[in-house]
């Protein structure tokens, strides 16, 4: 079921006055449960007991590791739990694309090998949900969380859908608790789930899909297109998958808020960050957050010198770009990231914009913040070449295309820039807000006005059967 779908606007609605009419915590937690269910089963119900098992064994491996000591026995069920999570996802995800490239190195030195790749469908939302899952059982194992003996309270952690198919990639330490403990209506909070709602809309509707037209146009097409032509392809990439992943982590976030759960910011303004370091801070940080805290640290982060440090932040990047999909496109995708993050992290400047707000004290950027911003945007952007070709051939034509004396002509394809144009004001003007959506502060009059012109768009600029790109991952 997509967001942007009226299933989903006649489905919310029904799970929301279910939910708030039933009195008993408990119960709520199986309205809450069956209702994800009948969400991801939408698509393929048969894919429903791969979730389900995935629930279920580490529920069990759970409560187990909750009543042994023993330390080998302990590693031993930590295993099975990582053994069969990314064994699941090994199978439907990479199965292929491993044996593809065994089967094409092994070729290019002569030497024939009979490996059949698998007829599989890949099913949507397993990246994000066994990383959930797998969470849980490593926080249990470490001792930072006691196991719950709550079913129902756990497969609902699991399966909640607002958040199940693309994120936030949830911790069971903030999300778990929440259906452990009891929930009471708040006004606010509804009314502040709906400005996410309406805001993650406008992302995805008015601004992905309308740059999506544009940028499938210029990939299909980029041997014929003009260097400045592929230049406005890239930067309209750039948009596309930012207004779609982060509008569906607003619509995740407010839908979540109308059932008095709070789900963690997956995106912090991330195009007016002035370095590498700061965009992976704002970006997909529900992600970002994970590979630290279960990769980066674990391999020993950056406590045994500078070579394991860059070591170690390699593999976390390159196991990112794997991540995202089974394509040689995303490894490269994410090595360079890793090499525009490694002069920051030679020279220690990797930190210094952990936590402030570019130009919180003043309406416009200093000159310096404003290069440091196109900068990494521009670094950004080339990198989002190869996250969108479908190969790395088709990546470099591109890029190829681009370093052409046509980059100096005018581009052909330039309408959704309006659009962008729109968006980043209106961040930058909210740069300091809880969100961008948030529009508390202005007087009512005002408010009521930009929902309407906000839901007016939507409605406008709507397309059927629009997917969201993040649930191919």
């Amino acid at each position: 079921m997509l967001f942007n779908s009226p299933a989903f606007f006649v489905f919310l609605p029904i799970v929301f006055a279910l939910y708030w009419l039933t009195r008993s915590q408990k119960a709520r937690n199986i309205i809450l449960l069956v209702a994800s269910y009948v969400f991801y089963g939408w698509w393929e119900p048969k894919f429903l007991l791969l979730i389900i098992a995935s629930s279920t064994i580490d529920y069990c491996i759970g409560v187990t590791l909750g009543r042994t000591q023993d330390l080998s026995r302990r590693r031993l069920l930590l295993g099975v739990s990582v053994a069969a999570n990314l064994g699941m996802l090994g199978v439907f995800k990479y199965y292929n694309f491993f044996v593809d490239s065994l089967r094409e190195a092994l070729g290019s030195i002569g030497v024939g090998i009979q490996l059949d790749s698998l007829d599989l469908i890949l099913p949507v939302g397993i990246s994000f949900y066994t990383f959930q899952t797998l969470s849980y059982t490593i926080d249990v194992y470490r001792g930072k969380l006691e196991p719950t003996s709550d079913g129902i309270a756990f497969f609902t952690f699991v399966a909640f859908f607002p958040q199940l198919v693309a994120g936030p990639i949830e911790r069971a330490t903030h999300l778990l608790n929440q259906f452990d403990s009891s929930r009471s209506f708040s006004f606010e909070s509804g009314r502040e789930g709906m400005r996410r709602i309406l805001y993650g809309l406008f992302k995805k509707v008015v601004i992905a899909d309308q740059c999506g037209v544009a940028v499938n146009h210029i990939f299909a097409n980029h041997e014929s297109m003009s260097g400045s032509t592929l230049v406005v392809g890239a930067v309209l990439f750039a948009f596309q998958i930012y207004g779609d992943f982060s509008g569906y982590s607003d619509i995740a976030i407010g839908s979540a808020k109308l059932f008095g759960i709070d789900l963690m910011d997956n995106f912090k303004l991330p195009y007016f960050s002035r370095d590498p370091a700061e965009f992976w801070r704002r970006w997909h940080v529900s992600l970002s957050s994970w590979f630290r805290d279960y990769v980066y640290i674990p391999l020993g982060g950056s406590r045994h010198g500078t070579a394991t440090t860059i070591r170690n932040t390699c593999i976390v990047f390159v196991v990112s770009g794997l991540w995202h999909g089974a394509n040689w496109t995303f490894v490269i995708w994410g090595l360079l990231h890793w090499l525009f993050f490694l002069p920051l992290l030679l020279s220690e400047r990797n930190r210094q914009h952990v936590e402030s707000v570019v130009a919180e004290q003043s309406v416009f950027p200093r000159f310096v913040e404003l290069v440091q911003m196109m900068v990494t945007f521009g670094l950004v952007t080339f990198a989002w070449v190869f996250f969108r070709a479908e190969s790395t051939l088709e990546a470099m034509e591109y890029l190829g295309g681009i370093f052409d004396v046509s980059l100096f002509s005018w581009p052909t394809v330039r309408s959704p820039l309006w659009w962008i144009g729109l968006l980043l004001s209106w961040e930058w003007l909210q740069r300091c807000r809880r969100h961008p959506g948030d529009v508390s502060h202005l007087p009512m009059v005002v408010r009521w006005l930009l929902y309407l012109l906000v839901a007016v768009l939507i409605l406008a600029h709507h397309q059927e059967n629009s997917e969201f790109i993040y649930f191919q991952f």
